[in-house]
């Protein structure tokens, strides 16, 4: 059988007529036949000509439906097979593959929707006097402060384990964004809990205070704009 390397495998990925191979644990399939394949990138998300081992471990289905398709070669051990991994943690992602794709995702939400809770919550105080609305977008504001780190640090775990902590502008804009979050979040929090008062009369304070508040959704859509190209690739 033929071997590939990481390199070689690239050029089968189904655009300009190519068959479309996929690696798994060094297996090298042909599944230009399936209709979830056609176009080289599997739901959305999973693009061809690459080894899918960790992709394939983590999906709804089993392996198994590989062996619909004919094996076309092997794939060699090349630069991402070296990189060092601890081995206890290779232990646990072998014994437990949902920690490979999906602690990032599952954390994320919580300061999305935090953030976004916060601006809404004091929106709704500004317009109706309500003051427990305030004192809610307050809570808010502390959890988004609170899993804000979390999510920052399974985002860098997964950068490093799934995609070789390779630098992209839409890394560097999540990066970016998401420290500008953390500490925008941060001294809003503290703005309010050292003072209270702050949108009880409004003055120039309130604005600032306001201007940070409505700046957290912003940014975490902006943070969840790239993170999602990366899940499901906008076809151009």
């Amino acid at each position: 059988m033929r071997e590939f390397d990481d390199e070689s495998i690239k050029e089968f990925n189904g655009k300009d007529g190519k068959p479309v191979y996929l690696a798994y644990q060094g297996k090298v399939y042909d599944v230009s036949a399936s209709r979830f394949w056609k176009t080289g990138l599997h739901m959305k998300r999973h693009p061809s000509g690459k080894d899918l081992t960790a992709d394939i471990t983590a999906a709804p289905h089993g392996p198994d439906v590989l062996e619909r398709y004919p094996q076309v070669g092997v794939l060699k051990k090349g630069r991402t097979a070296e990189r060092p991994m601890p081995a206890g943690l290779e232990n646990l992602l072998k014994s437990y593959p949902i920690f490979r794709r999906h602690p990032h995702p599952m954390v994320v939400h919580f300061p999305i929707v935090f953030m976004f809770s916060t601006m809404l919550f004091n929106l709704l105080y500004l317009l109706s006097g309500y003051r427990p609305f305030e004192v809610t977008a307050l809570h808010c504001l502390g959890g988004g402060v609170l899993f804000t780190p979390a999510g920052i640090f399974t985002g860098f775990f997964t950068w490093w384990l799934n995609y070789s902590a390779k630098t992209t502008r839409g890394i560097r804009i999540k990066i970016y964004c998401s420290l500008i979050l953390l500490a925008s979040s941060l001294a809003a929090f503290i703005w309010r809990i050292v003072s209270p008062e702050v949108l009880l009369s409004f003055g120039g304070g309130s604005l600032g205070y306001l201007i940070l508040i409505f700046s957290l959704p912003v940014l975490v859509s902006i943070i969840g704009w790239y993170g999602a190209k990366m899940t499901f690739p906008v076809e151009e």
